[in-house]
């Protein structure tokens, strides 16, 4: 059974009332995007769950963040949440379908760890599904709602599984987004991609560099890499 809560260095993260826990792979997402957001002013987190992504950029910029997220128990803990802070007045959650909420304001840069498993098998759990698998936010939906919703100058964020970023960003040059840079991860050396990170801007690119970051050395303690990454925010690290 999963912890009813994860601690980090300067917030707790309570989870019991989430379909989604606290995963690294969404800690990775959060802690690469945080470096690279300071310059903007408004942030979007879409499906924000337990509003972990929230708290981790506010935890390194000045941005107003919001949050939108369609199941009412993650909404009600991720509002919890965000309130138990010292960035609390910079944030705000919101309950409601991405679809067809109307926010405030256009925001400078949109992050977004989506419902994402179109093909694979669904949940029998209907919350896991609806947190899991794109039946209610399709990518190509998301897309459309990231365009809409964002800034002429600004940039998003997207956490996807590996064998999916290309088609993804089929979708994305649709709509005349650039790829700035990827980030490609994976469990252990001997262990092939799992996630890709993927950052976009409506700025033409003529270069996206591609990274890389493996979490565990063969012996299974965390790289280098790794523990750089997330050390403002990991306890003991």
């Amino acid at each position: 059974m999963a912890n009813s809560y994860f601690q980090f260095k300067q917030f707790t993260i309570h989870q019991d009332q989430c379909a989604l826990k606290v995963c690294t792979d969404a800690c990775i997402f959060g802690a690469w995007f945080s470096a690279k957001i300071p310059q903007y002013a408004t942030v979007l987190d879409i499906g924000a769950g337990t509003g972990l992504l929230m708290m981790m950029l506010a935890q390194r910029s000045q941005a107003e963040i919001h949050g939108i997220e369609i199941d009412l128990a993650a909404y009600r803990q991720a509002k919890e949440n965000i309130s138990q802070n010292a960035w609390a007045t910079r944030m705000k959650v919101f309950p409601g379908d991405a679809r067809s909420f109307r926010f405030p304001l256009q925001y400078d840069f949109i992050i977004t760890n989506p419902p994402f498993f179109e093909d694979d098998l669904p949940s029998t759990d209907d919350r896991a599904q609806t947190a899991k698998h794109s039946k209610h936010l399709t990518l190509e939906e998301l897309i459309d709602v990231i365009s809409g919703n964002l800034q002429p100058h600004g940039a998003f964020g997207i956490l996807l599984p590996y064998h999916r970023w290309e088609y993804f960003h089929t979708l994305a040059t649709r709509y005349s987004f650039s790829l700035t840079e990827k980030l490609f991860v994976k469990q252990s050396p001997r262990h092939n991609h799992f996630r890709a990170i993927l950052h976009y801007t409506r700025h033409h690119e003529d270069f996206s560099p591609t990274f890389e970051l493996t979490i565990q050395e063969p012996d299974r303690s965390y790289t280098p890499e790794f523990m750089e990454l997330m050390k403002d925010y990991y306890l003991y690290l």
